[in-house]
């Protein structure tokens, strides 16, 4: 019987992290037998993708532990509905990078607007954030936030809309206070197909997804604030689910939608983040910035001063005078002289 309670909470720890890491930080859930939680790891598993630098940020001098440690983790929401193959040359829609601190156990968001002006260290110019993932995958979205921050990418979870919409439905759905109504297309990309009166209600996957899909209706800084406020939806559904079926669809939904370098174990070890729901600490930061015109293309121009207080805050956070390493060892640091947009 102690067996059995031990592995129910592990596998509460883990469907908890690991929603909370899809869903950038979520809460706690209930598992109840030995196939769930060999179903979690098995899941876990076959979403591994190991990066092209190895398993250490060039920007750590050693090897960082997601229990012991402060350590940081990109989520991308990947727009892959043409292809539906978890392409490495598609978009990404949603970047958001969250900072742990395992001391205060507490979490960082920051949402950056895809049509951000940024340098792409991977193409050696500047570009929207977005073309990152298009350019170089992954390796190459992670390699452009940290040098965007100045700070290390530890890990990294990447999931695509299916994902976001079958975790939702798995949860049962979530309440949401709509600031508007919208018409929208649904995650097949058909016009329309989705239509929400302003106001509270009951949202499904495909209803969530397209409120956080849409930008014809306010701006991407208000856009981020969104996708964050139904992301904190989603956590206090998550927190408050009973039934145990629920859990199962949840890990089912994760399967082929997502990608990660996170192990099983390093995923069972963010439980003590949502181990006390009350206090749990989460932050959303904001970046500033100005619509702007380059070449008769749009982009989001970042504000510089905004840009080092978000720097700043997320490098307190992580407590990196002694870990991260100093700019003179990173070329990649140095901005060019000149640049030129692409795509």
């Amino acid at each position: 019987m102690g067996q059995k309670i031990k592995r129910r909470k592990k596998l509460k720890w883990f469907i908890g992290a690991m929603v909370a890491l899809l869903i950038f930080a979520t809460g706690a859930a209930v598992g109840y037998a030995v196939y769930l939680t060999d179903m979690a790891k098995d899941t876990t598993e076959k979403a591994q993708i190991e990066l092209k630098r190895g398993d250490i940020s060039e920007k750590r001098t050693e090897s960082v532990d997601p229990e012991y440690d402060n350590i940081s983790v990109l989520f991308l929401g990947i727009d892959d509905s043409n292809s539906r193959n978890f392409s490495e040359s598609a978009r990404s829609d949603a970047m958001v990078l969250a900072t742990f601190n395992e001391k205060e156990k507490s979490i960082k968001l920051v949402s950056i607007p895809r049509d951000s002006y940024v340098y792409v260290p991977y193409e050696g110019r500047y570009d929207k954030i977005t073309h990152a993932h298009t350019y170089g995958g992954i390796d190459a979205s992670i390699e452009t936030v940290e040098h965007l921050f100045d700070v290390p990418v530890d890990y990294f979870v990447r999931l695509n809309f299916d994902a976001f919409v079958e975790v939702v439905d798995a949860l049962g759905g979530i309440e949401f206070d709509v600031p508007f109504a919208i018409s929208e297309k649904n995650s097949d990309d058909v016009e329309n197909a989705i239509y929400l009166e302003e106001g509270p209600q009951h949202l499904n996957g495909e209803e969530a997804l397209a409120l956080a899909r849409t930008r014809k209706y306010d701006s991407d800084l208000e856009r981020g604030k969104r996708q964050m406020e139904l992301l904190k939806a989603i956590f206090r559904k998550a927190a408050s689910i009973q039934s145990i079926g629920q859990y199962d669809d949840v890990i089912e939904s994760l399967g082929g939608n997502m990608s990660t370098n996170l192990s099983f174990d390093e995923i069972v070890s963010f439980h003590d983040y949502v181990m006390n729901r009350k206090s749990f600490n989460i932050e959303t930061l904001q970046l500033q910035g100005n619509h702007s015109i380059i070449d008769e293309i749009y982009y989001y121009q970042l504000d510089q001063t905004n840009l080092s207080k978000v720097k700043e805050t997320l490098q307190a956070h992580l407590e990196l005078e002694q870990s991260l390493i100093t700019d003179e060892n990173h070329p990649a640091l140095t901005q060019p002289e000149s640049y030129e947009s692409g795509l």
